[in-house]
């Protein structure tokens, strides 16, 4: 196996060789498990760490390995690195980290497409969909919409459904697939070339675990069926990893997820309500909000039908996530800001008493 062939950029080579950290072997992200490691390199699998310097420096989560993340180490036995440095990303997808206000999750990185993989059975729904969106666009992270068990759907239901996506998004491509008969597979197949990035984006029990058993000719991941009772996927993927599929396509597997919070997503929002955004230049004020303010020319679309009503709601509801996450975000710096000084503070006091 070749650096090429789990995704590796010439251009890392000159950020390494600028910075003087030619004497780290180089190597790829593949398992994420609570700050240990698995890091794949020309060489195989080692298990890693990071050193307690970056540890100690780390703002939060996103100064730490994610999985996709390329990085330089030191290996020891052949069978254990420290890892040195991340490597510059050039994405990462990120969410609102789950009951943790201000903080965030990070899904993968340095991802070329996400699939957003909705099953047509009963998980479809159009807003969540826009969610994923917005964090792919906030990303630059090129999305593909994956409508799955289309087998488990009837035709009108798979109209309906066709409907809703071409009504409220637009050039996005979208692909219905059934794992069962493989319908849309030779069509998906070609959009996933050799050497480039995807993740899968979706909640549990849409069929994600697989597909990528599909995808890469052999089981990768132990796979279940939804509950009869509930509908509801069970969990089977517990962790994040990236795998090398059969034709060359590197793909990361995520657990599934019943929340996506929007974390600093300004310019997704803006890329997944496009429409919104262009109207609003032509609003009374310039600090309009679009929710109640004369003259709003976001408010008239709506009530004329040029924007749709429910992706205008979801959009008010993520666009008050965003902001709130932001406040958090902002409030806790101011938070550490104070503690840093207080710290500083007693650390001084601590040594002027030292000397006397």
């Amino acid at each position: 196996m070749t650096l090429e062939d789990l995704g590796y950029r010439n251009e890392y080579d000159k950020f390494i060789s600028y910075n003087g950290l030619t004497e780290f072997e180089k190597g790829r992200v593949t398992v994420e498990h609570k700050e240990r490691y698995i890091v794949t390199s020309v060489k195989g699998e080692v298990e890693a760490e990071i050193t307690g310097n970056m540890r100690f420096t780390a703002r939060g989560r996103e100064d730490f390995p994610a999985v996709g993340d390329w990085v330089l180490m030191s290996v020891y036995d052949s069978d254990f690195a420290i890892i040195h440095k991340i490597l510059p990303r050039f994405s990462i997808i990120k969410r609102q980290a789950p009951g943790q206000y201000g903080e965030v999750q990070i899904i993968g990185t340095n991802i070329d497409y996400a699939f957003i993989v909705q099953s047509a059975d009963r998980d479809f729904n159009i807003n969540r969909i826009e969610r994923y969106l917005t964090i792919c666009n906030s990303s630059g992270v090129r999305p593909v919409i994956l409508i799955s068990k289309t087998d488990l759907a009837d035709e009108a239901r798979r109209t309906e459904i066709r409907e809703s996506i071409k009504t409220r998004i637009e050039n996005v491509p979208f692909i219905e697939i059934s794992n069962e008969t493989k319908e849309g597979y030779e069509e998906l197949k070609k959009t996933i070339k050799k050497g480039m990035t995807y993740c899968m984006l979706g909640s549990s029990g849409v069929g994600k675990s697989t597909l990528l058993n599909n995808l890469s000719g052999r089981t990768l991941m132990r796979t279940e069926s939804i509950s009869m009772s509930t509908g509801k996927g069970r969990h089977v993927t517990s962790h994040r990893e990236l795998f090398i599929l059969e034709n060359g396509g590197i793909l990361i597997d995520n657990p599934g997820m019943r929340e996506v919070g929007i974390a600093d997503s300004a310019e997704g929002l803006e890329s997944t309500f496009d429409k919104i955004y262009e109207l609003s230049d032509k609003c009374k004020f310039s600090d309009c909000t679009h929710t109640s303010e004369t003259g709003c020319a976001v408010i008239e679309a709506v009530e004329n039908g040029v924007i749709d009503k429910a992706s205008y709601a979801n959009y008010l509801k993520m666009r008050r996530e965003k902001e709130y996450f932001e406040s958090t975000v902002a409030e806790r710096r101011r938070k550490d800001k104070i503690f840093g000084k207080i710290i500083k503070d007693y650390l001084k006091k601590d040594v002027k008493q030292k000397g006397r």
